[in-house]
């Protein structure tokens, strides 16, 4: 089964759930998207901080070339991101097109992610800057953030050169982790919601509602969580080095969530993070630091 497609806000299709290939080791990468794509992967989430885009670019790139004639380039979305490091516009430029030069085997990059709002406003401001001439140029097809809350999505919306607004914003989804107002922000502005950890890195596979949902209808937790982010509208990019789990990951567009079974694995208003204390959609703006405290 190759993935379905929905459309951004550019009017570009992308694969409406994905591979991240987060913490996936480079001698790994290459190979793990290669078996991806024959199982029916066309989405694949890199960044410049996992250290694989070339890997993953490189497994796309092998696996395009074994037969032309079928496997198209306009029919895979890779996206990669800047990292906070990276932030402002002469060093986003650069990042760019060092990501750029990584993703060479396949043209152009689908979607540039900023990873975090984690700096200060002149540097997010003039990282987006960067962005929207990577779009203007063609080179990048859509543009996003990661990672935002909505004050910062406000702040961007702000900019007095904004020509482009986020396709995207990739944030921790899952029923532990809601966000609705974030959610029904980024709708109303026509921002499609990317998933990250949409399996909560494990920590509540075994709770027993979603267990007792995943048996009623034949699934693993995983496979219900993952049918949970697409029923909601999200894009999940569920995690996996191991082959074995690709498949299955994929298996989860044949069956429906009742309204019975949403309310028994959903926590509304909950606030259960994956990653600890690290929430950057909380991160401060300029005007909240306290004095003295770096604005980067």
């Amino acid at each position: 089964m190759v993935v379905p497609t929905r459309k951004l806000n550019t009017g570009n299709s992308i694969p409406i759930l994905g591979l991240g290939v987060f913490q996936t080791p480079e001698h790994v990468a290459g190979p793990l998207v290669h078996k991806a794509l024959d199982d029916g992967y066309r989405l694949f989430d890199s960044a410049a901080y996992y250290g694989n885009e070339a890997d993953v670019c490189d497994g796309i790139g092998e696996w395009l070339q074994e037969d032309p004639a079928q496997h198209k380039r306009e029919d895979i979305f890779y996206t990669t991101k800047i990292a906070d490091g990276h932030h402002g516009y002469e060093k986003s430029k650069k990042a760019i097109e060092d990501s750029l030069e990584k993703a060479k085997k396949i043209g152009y990059i689908d979607l540039f992610l900023i990873h975090s709002p984690q700096s200060d406003y002149e540097s997010r401001h003039g990282t987006w800057k960067a962005l929207q001439e990577a779009y203007e140029s063609g080179k990048v097809r859509n543009i996003g953030v990661s990672n935002y809350g909505i004050k910062h999505l406000e702040e961007l919306f702000a900019y007095p050169d904004l020509k482009v607004i986020p396709a995207v914003n990739q944030v921790e989804l899952h029923p532990w982790l809601m966000r609705d107002e974030l959610v029904d922000y980024c709708t109303k502005k026509g921002i499609t919601m990317e998933a990250f950890s949409p399996l909560t890195r494990g920590m509540w596979l075994n709770d027993p509602s979603l267990v007792k949902v995943a048996k009623k209808h034949g699934k693993n937790a995983g496979q219900v969580l993952i049918n949970w982010s697409v029923s909601k509208g999200f894009i999940p990019l569920p995690k996996t080095a191991t082959e074995s789990r690709l498949a299955s990951n994929l298996d989860v567009l044949d069956f429906k969530l009742t309204e019975e079974d949403l309310e028994a694995i959903e926590h509304r208003g909950g606030y259960k993070v994956t990653w600890g204390f690290w929430d950057p959609t909380k991160y401060p703006l300029d005007s909240e630091k306290k004095e003295g405290e770096e604005k980067k």
